[in-house]
Formats: structure tokens, C-alpha cells, sequence
């Protein structure tokens, strides 16, 4: 391979932490062909390519591409593998080992993931040695042997070592020296190129909104919640960066499984995984077990967990992650942001033990450049820094400079300084930090215990509002700490609970919207609290969308026909005035299929988008018609509109019509309007595409087609 040099950060890396790091493309590039956690590789490749030498990367890739080849077992292999063992007698493989104990003959069996074996007997002291052997298992290198036995009912198979792959061990000390040569812009650069990003796309928030999914790593019985669009890489941490995690279905789990077996005493996943994250966690058609919510309350409040037998305690922190489908606007203006969880989990004494809500809304979603070509750290290494740094507590660190307002509750200060703590061991692991990087910590720690608070606010109103704030001890104002959705929405944001006690109605017929708080008026830029919005919820004012066409248009039934060759036309000015005020439009269009044909279609979208009311949403749906020339590339273009505008006030969602019949083009909507349009969406004659031409980013500028356009109305639904 031929990179680029490495950066000035790349050369301080392997300065400084010599052997420990590895370039994250190669850990890329062998990923493509070997499905095995990126520790597992980086392990390997930080035996043979910690270097920046590209002779020796190149001699080290192609000796671990041997070693995988030779001893990394695939499902589809492992019948030739095991020949392998019986006709060698003796073979290395690299595969997932999980342990039971056979009650019945009290000893202990294995099972190899990808090879297949089943009950195969091993040694008591290597379950002494490696006990998560018992609970989800371990990657290791195993020497397995084949012997023909006496007894036709024991097993050929025997194990003579085990070996965990993972870093043998670290030097605390070392590694704080190490980190002491560089500034924090360049250590969280160094922790962002580790995880797998490449840092320059990211601003030091977004960094903050990586780095932050670390904690539960380094911090004992930490809680975090992540919801956001799908494609952010929420779990991607937590399934790829550290053996010492454990990434679970979140539908899949049970008490016994989790916490204790009443059957046999065994203690579950808490007592062996340092973090535990679940996967998929929203979703409202998820099987819970309201048992298991319970258990799940005290272990996260307390450390403590009991089935009726015994009062057991651990230490794992748990994650949850989740998908949204709405926009936050939306999901501020209607309901809340716990509102994609299964309903037993929307309970307000389950979510005040969460100590952080991670916004997954402004992470930005994975795509090509943001994946490092750097140096990191070998995961498996910072991952054992940060097990080691569980046993430090830093929740004090502020204390010297800042002193929190004392109306702010026990639970949610207890919630932040943990955050903060985690966020100092990540980022200041020596516990060293000018007051202005504590104060960013904390500020940040706050906000996220704050959306936790604020959203329980809307479903349980026996939890009391309180200001999140700190004063600096050297003298100046109080600090009052508001998440960025409320300043960004101060009227949605002094929203309470939609309890069926609703607000009294605004003699319009709407609910009147509160006020929001001095504070939220503060932060949004505004000289004192607004006052309550007069306006229905669906009327443009200057806190959502000016653009909304006036409501008091007189819509009528006519026909227009569009002259050939003319400008001056846009979807705002045919579509919009008949569109305002619905919440589903239904395109139908055989000839959605062209990369110009997707584009339209998306102009359409965002002026859709643009008419609509902050906190309000019209879902879009596309019937379509292809052929197979065109299918895979127009499946691939739809899905990644699809992709794209999920989260939005615009939701899209697309379906193929190969109905040899359907040729008419029409926009309905659910309020009564259908618009037929005998060219569909294809309105506009060619035009270059270039940045720098008017008619690329206005429709008024294109030359139209001659086309007929009519608008019925019908009875609404």
C-alpha cells in the first residue's frame, strides 16, 4: 500500500505510544474479508504493523492475512478446518468460545462459534482464569487436538491452551506520561482516530458526542441513552472497540440471562461485562418483561440487584440505543423524546436513573471520509486503560472552581458529575485541567443530564422543573445550562406533558403553547421571556418557517396549462398553496427512475419540507414504476433518499407499481386536493448541473416543458 505520510498527530502517535497503535485503514481493509471484531484485528496488526514503514506494513499485512487464512475459522469452512485438526492431530484456531457446565458429569463443555463444535471438554483452571469463558464467551487462539478415545462416549476433541486475544497488560504511569505530550485538541483527535473517525470533519461538539459513548467504559454502573436517526454508528463502539463490552439485542435479553438464574444461582452478564449495551432498544412493538424493568430500576439506582433468593451487587454500566423516526421539532411540539421506546420503559423512574441522553440527532451519519486513515491506539489498549481508570473517581474535579446551584436535585447532580467524571478520565486522564476545559465538561455533562429531566417533565408532572446551573467560584455570573433543542425551539421547549388534563384551548380551537422560561429566552438570543403565541400551531411566525404560504388563501378547482419553453415556475408556486395544511401526500409517477427523475423528487421533498410548520410533519410516500435496466441503481437512489430525509418534518417512504396499466401522474393529499400532472414531477428541460449555474439552485430559472396541470378537490381521507 501507498498512503499518504503520516501527519504531524500520526508521527507524535508513534513517537510516543511505539507499538501501540496501528493505521485504522488497515484495520479496514482486512475487515472486508475476515467477520471478526476490530480488537481481534487490531490485536494482530499491532503485533506486525505498529510501524510507519511501508515495507514492513506491507510484510506485516501479508503476515496476518497468513495467520487469518491459516487459523481464523469461517462457518463455511469449518469442515475442512476440522479435517485439518484430525489429520495433523494438533491445530491453531482463532473462533468465539463460550463455556457450560455439564451438571449431570460436573464438568465444563465448549462450544466454537464459527467451527462448530459442541461439548467439547476443557480444563477448570482456564474457566478459573478467563470466567467470561461462562457468560457470552471470548475471542481466543485455541490449540485443538483430535485423539480417537477409549470411551466411544467421550469426546476426540481436547483443548491444550487457550489464549485470549488481548493487550497482556498496561503501564498506567506510562500511558500518563505519554498523554502529558500533547494539547486536548490533539489528545481527542488521537481518541477519535482510535475509535475509527477521522477528527477533521467533526467540530469539538461533535467530538464531544463521540467521545462521550467511551464512558461506560471507564466509569462504573454508568447509564447513557442514545436515540437518533439510524446510521450514526451508535453501536458501533460498543460492538467493535472493547472486549470488555457486550452488545445485545435489546428484545433478546431476560432476568436470568441479565441479572441472576433463580434456577441455579448462576449471576448473569452484569457480573462479568464492564458495559452493556442494547441494541435497537426502541421500537413499540418490543416483547418486555415489566419484571425485568423492575429488576433493572434498582440495579441502576442502587448497584443492587435481587430475584427473591439474595441481594447481589455489580458493577456493569449500561447503554441503550435506539432509532427515532421524528423529527425533534416534532417530537418537542407533540409528544416527547422518549417516545420511541417500548411503552413499559416510559416509565419516569426508570429514565431518572439514566445519568446522560446522548442527542443521536447531531451525530453525523457514517459515511466514507469520515473513516480514519490515521493512527490509533490498538483498541484493545485503550480499551484496558480505560477498565483501569474505572477504579479512579474524578465526579469532584469541579469542585475547586465551580459551585452548582443548589436547586438542582441529588439525582440529576449525581447524574452529571458522572458524566463529567467519564469525560475527564477520557479526555484529562491525569485529572489535570484549566477551569475553562472543566467548565466545557461540565456544561456538557449538564445538558445531557438536563434533556433527561426536561423529557420526564412531559410524561410524569410530580417531577419538579429546576434551572441547571453553576457559578464560578473565582467570581462572575451564574452559568444557567440549556440543551440546544431548547434553544433552538423556546417555544416547543416550555411544553409540558399532553396529560389528558390538555392546556385550555386558544380561541382558535388550538392549544395555547406556554411561554418559555427567562432562561430559555436568555439562550435564545431574546431580550425577555416571549410572550405565549397567539397564532394557531400552523401559522408562520418568526420562530418556525416564514416561508409557509399564507392560510388564508382561497383555494379553488381549476386547470392550468404550463407554456413550453417558459421560466418562472417552481413546485412552490403549483404545488404549494394546495399542499399547506395536510399531513400525507401520496405522489403517483411510473418515471421516478432516472438520476435527474431522484432529483426532482427530492426538490420536491424540501420545498415540502420548507412549507412546513416547525414541530409539525407531512409524511411523503412515492408509488413509482421501473424496469430492469434501471431497477437496482433507482432501488439504490430511492433508499438513500429514504435514508436521508428520515428524521425530518419530510418522512419519505417509496414503493415499485409493475403494474403494466399504470401510466397517470397525480399528487393527492389527506385534505382533499388532487393535483393530476400529465408530465409527473419532470417538469424541467435539461440544464447543466454546475454549482455556479442559477438554474442548479433555483426552478425559476430552468425552461419548463409545456405541460397541464389540474387541481380537484375530493372528499378528505
Amino acid at each position: 500500500m501507498a498512503p499518504e505520510a503520516p501527519s504531524p498527530l500520526d508521527q507524535k502517535i508513534l513517537e510516543h505510544f511505539p507499538g501501540l497503535v496501528v493505521r485504522k485503514d488497515l484495520t479496514t481493509e482486512l475487515k472486508q474479508n475476515a467477520v471478526v471484531p476490530t480488537y481481534v484485528l487490531e490485536y494482530l496488526l499491532g503485533q506486525h504493523c505498529a510501524t510507519d514503514d511501508p515495507a514492513l506494513i506491507s510484510e506485516g499485512l501479508e503476515s496476518v492475512r497468513r495467520i487469518l487464512a491459516k487459523h481464523y475459522v469461517h462457518r463455511n469452512q469449518a469442515e475442512l478446518v476440522k479435517s485439518t485438526i484430525k489429520e495433523r492431530g494438533t491445530h491453531k484456531v482463532i473462533d468465539k468460545l463460550t463455556v457450560e457446565l455439564n451438571e449431570k458429569g460436573g464438568f465444563y463443555e465448549v462450544e466454537f462459534t464459527n467451527l462448530g463444535l459442541k461439548k467439547v471438554p476443557i480444563d477448570v483452571d482456564f474457566i478459573k482464569r478467563y470466567p467470561k469463558l461462562l457468560v457470552g464467551g471470548i475471542w481466543a487462539i485455541t490449540d485443538v487436538e483430535y485423539e480417537l478415545p477409549t470411551d466411544p462416549k467421550a469426546s476426540p476433541w481436547q483443548i491444550s491452551s487457550v489464549k485470549p486475544i488481548q493487550v497482556a497488560g498496561v503501564n498506567h504511569d506510562e500511558f500518563l506520561e505519554a498523554r502529558a505530550q500533547f494539547t486536548t485538541d490533539e489528545w481527542m483527535d488521537v481518541l477519535m482516530q482510535s475509535v475509527g473517525f477521522n477528527p477533521e470533519p467533526f467540530t469539538r461538539r461533535g467530538k464531544l458526542l463521540t467521545l462521550i459513548r467511551l464512558i461506560p467504559f471507564c466509569e462504573r454502573n454508568y447509564n447513557l441513552l442514545e436515540l437518533g436517526p439510524k446510521g450514526t454508528g451508535k453501536s458501533h463502539v460498543y460492538a467493535e472497540f472493547s472486549p470488555h463490552g457486550m452488545l445485545i439485542s435489546g428484545s433478546e435479553v431476560t432476568a436470568p440471562k441479565l441479572f441472576v438464574s433463580n434456577a441455579n444461582g448462576k449471576i448473569g452478564l452484569v457480573g462479568y461485562w464492564d458495559c452493556i449495551c442494547f441494541d435497537e432498544f426502541a421500537g413499540k412493538d418490543k416483547k418486555v418483561d415489566k419484571t425485568l424493568v423492575d429488576i433493572m430500576k434498582n440495579y441502576m439506582a442502587n448497584r443492587t440487584f435481587s430475584r427473591g433468593i439474595e441481594q447481589l451487587s455489580a458493577e456493569a454500566s449500561m447503554v441503550f440505543m435506539g432509532n427515532t423516526q421524528k423529527s425533534v421539532a416534532y417530537m418537542l411540539k407533540h409528544s416527547h423524546f422518549y417516545e420511541p421506546l417500548p411503552d413499559k420503559y416510559i416509565d419516569s423512574a426508570f429514565l431518572d436513573r439514566i445519568h446522560a441522553f446522548n442527542p443521536g440527532w447531531e451525530v453525523q451519519p457514517v459515511r466514507h471520509e469520515l473513516f480514519c486513515t490515521g493512527y490509533g491506539f490498538v483498541v484493545d489498549y485503550i480499551a484496558e486503560m480505560l477498565k483501569h481508570l474505572r477504579t479512579e473517581d474524578y465526579t469532584g474535579l469541579y469542585k475547586p472552581h465551580f459551585e452548582i446551584s443548589s436547586e438542582v436535585s441529588t439525582r440529576d447532580q449525581t447524574g452529571f458529575e458522572k458524566t463529567f467524571s467519564g469525560l475527564m478520565k477520557i479526555i484529562h486522564p491525569d485529572g489535570k485541567a484549566t477551569p475553562d476545559e472543566i467548565a466545557e465538561l461540565l456544561e456538557f455533562a449538564m445538558e445531557c443530564r438536563r434533556r433527561v429531566r426536561e423529557q420526564i417533565l412531559r410524561i410524569d408532572d410530580t417531577f419538579k422543573a429546576n434551572d441547571f446551573a453553576y457559578r464560578p467560584l473565582a467570581g462572575g455570573d451564574a452559568v444557567t445550562v440549556l440543551t440546544p433543542e431548547e434553544q433552538q425551539y423556546p417555544a416547543f421547549a416550555g411544553l409540558r406533558p399532553l396529560h389528558p388534563e390538555a392546556p385550555p384551548a386558544a380561541a382558535d380551537g388550538h392549544a395555547a403553547e406556554p411561554a418559555a422560561s427567562e432562561a430559555q429566552a436568555k439562550a435564545a438570543g431574546l431580550k425577555g421571556p416571549p410572550a405565549a403565541s397567539s397564532e394557531p400551531a400552523g401559522t408562520a411566525t418568526a420562530e418556525n418557517r416564514e416561508a409557509v404560504p399564507p392560510t388564508s388563501a382561497v383555494l379553488k378547482e381549476q386547470h392550468l396549462v404550463v407554456p413550453e419553453n417558459a421560466k418562472g415556475w417552481s413546485y412552490r408556486r403549483l404545488f404549494a398553496d394546495y399542499l399547506h395544511g395536510c399531513s400525507g401526500i401520496i405522489i403517483r409517477d411510473p418515471y421516478i427512475r432516472a438520476f435527474h427523475q431522484v432529483r426532482n423528487l427530492v426538490e420536491f421533498l424540501r420545498m415540502v419540507n420548507e412549507i412546513t410548520p416547525v414541530g409539525d410533519e407531512v409524511s411523503v410516500h412515492l408509488i413509482t414504476g421501473s424496469d430492469q435496466e434501471t431497477l437496482e441503481k433507482q432501488v439504490e437512489n430511492l433508499g438513500q433518499v429514504q435514508d436521508s430525509f428520515a428524521g425530518t418534518s419530510t418522512p419519505f417512504t417509496w414503493e415499485i407499481d409493475a403494474s403494466p396499466n399504470f401510466h397517470a401522474r397525480s399528487i393527492t393529499t389527506d385534505h382533499g386536493w388532487k393535483i393530476t400532472l400529465d408530465r409527473g414531477l419532470d417538469l424541467f428541460q435539461w440544464f447543466e448541473f454546475s454549482p455556479f449555474n442559477a438554474a442548479a439552485v433555483m426552478q425559476e430559472a430552468r425552461m419548463v416543458k409545456g405541460c397541464e396541470v389540474s387541481y380537484i378537490r375530493q372528499p378528505e381521507g
